[in-house]
């Protein structure tokens, strides 16, 4: 530790590391900032699932670099986290770089006694507008459920129905669905470009002209697909499409956004704060969807969000069951804060997750309320934690390695 200058008193962080836990069977890691005051510690965000070995080993060899400095200076650790090892950005360092600053925004809310979105300037609105995810193998069963769920009192929705074979997103695929191809169990451009139109003019019937509908491609587009997709859904109002094409040509995003009548989300895999401004800037979206943990935590995510409200895009932070709840927290401060919130995913999260993490948020009248606690209001019960061991082997990596089209070529999972 190199003492850079004086803290104004003599609190110091004493410790920072890693827990990694599966409570929902989705790996999350999280870390624990703590200081020299007894009892005053900050807990992160730095999931990335993926990888998660490689983070909590990387957030060993940044503690180093903490050790020993007072834990107010976010800006400046943040920065000489991020420059240390030279080449830098990637989700492996900015998800260990993001549970570190979560941390100490955690400390900073705890030491002011009050919650992160108030040292951020307080609300611009009482909560956060959120949407759910509905699936089925048919459209059929699609619509049940998303019946259900609006029964239930949500008012925007993500749809997403089967597809036959196994690389189908977001919904049950059909083993087989291709029988006579070199791989039967592939999935089709064509057939979901033909078919999922069906899906959103059978659902606006079926549920009529309240309900906001959202949809998510998950990258599988040429840029020209996704305008052909865009325009034979503009007659159903979608709230937004969702990852129109692959991160390798988000460079074309510009003439794809130009181009379509419905608004364009993308984001969740960015991992860089200046891939993010370049698709702020360029004018690539209509909502910036980060995966808040990926880029850096919520210093970085708070610039972009201002510059995200200077040139008129809204937010849509990214938020499955592999964020975990005090990455939520950080979502849902954000989008309280900012003018340019424009909807929140959620994410109902199991009662293990909520044995674990005491104060994770949970979603009420189709939105999400923040704590008025201290810091993020989420804790970390590391014995209940110690119960879920990460989980291994199966999950994205075997999916995505099955994601390939009929003639067995891979295509973007």
């Amino acid at each position: 530790m190199i003492e850079i200058w004086p803290g104004r008193d003599s609190l110091r962080v004493t410790g920072v590391r890693p827990v990694v836990t599966a409570p929902d069977g989705i790996t999350l890691v999280v870390v624990r900032v703590d200081t020299s005051e007894p009892g005053l510690y900050g807990l992160g965000c730095a999931t990335f699932t993926q990888r998660h070995r490689s983070v909590a080993a990387a957030v060993d060899e940044l503690a180093g670099l903490v050790v020993g400095r007072h834990p107010a200076d976010i800006e400046d650790l943040t920065r000489t986290v991020r420059y240390s090892s030279y080449w830098r950005d990637g989700p492996v360092l900015n998800s260990a770089l993001s549970g570190l600053d979560m941390a100490l925004w955690d400390i900073a809310g705890k030491r002011a006694g009050a919650p992160v979105y108030e040292l951020l300037g307080g609300r611009s609105r009482a909560a956060a507008l959120t949407y759910r995810h509905v699936a089925g193998q048919t459209v059929e069963q699609t619509l049940e459920r998303a019946a259900e769920m609006v029964a239930e009192g949500w008012r925007y929705l993500r749809l997403q129905v089967g597809q036959p074979g196994l690389g189908t997103y977001g919904a049950p695929g059909i083993p087989g669905g291709y029988p006579g191809h070199p791989y039967p169990d592939g999935w089709d451009v064509q057939h979901y470009l033909r078919t999922t139109p069906r899906l959103f003019a059978r659902a606006r019937e079926a549920l009529g002209e309240e309900v906001e509908l959202l949809h998510d491609v998950h990258s599988r587009l040429t840029p020209k697909q996704a305008v052909l997709l865009a325009r034979a859904l503009e007659p159903y109002r979608l709230f937004f499409l969702e990852d129109v094409v692959a991160p390798e040509h988000y460079d074309r995003l510009p003439e794809v956004r130009a181009a379509s009548p419905v608004p364009i989300a993308v984001g969740e895999q960015v991992s860089s704060v200046p891939d993010a401004v370049r698709l702020v800037r360029d004018l690539g979206v209509d909502l910036l969807r980060l995966h808040v943990s990926a880029v850096g935590g919520l210093t970085p995510a708070r610039k972009l969000t201002a510059l995200c409200e200077l040139l008129g895009v809204r937010t849509a932070w990214h938020n499955p069951g592999d964020v975990s709840p005090i990455g939520a927290a950080a979502n849902v401060a954000l989008d309280v804060n900012t003018p340019a919130f424009g909807i929140q995913e959620a994410n109902v999260y199991g009662e293990a997750v909520h044995e674990v993490f005491p104060g994770t948020l949970v979603p009420s009248g189709g939105y999400l309320t923040p704590s008025d606690a201290p810091g993020w209001g989420v804790d970390l019960d590391e014995r209940a934690a110690a119960r879920y061991p990460a989980a291994t082997g199966g999950g994205f990596g075997e999916w995505a390695s099955r994601v390939r089209r009929p003639d067995g070529g891979v295509e973007p999972p």
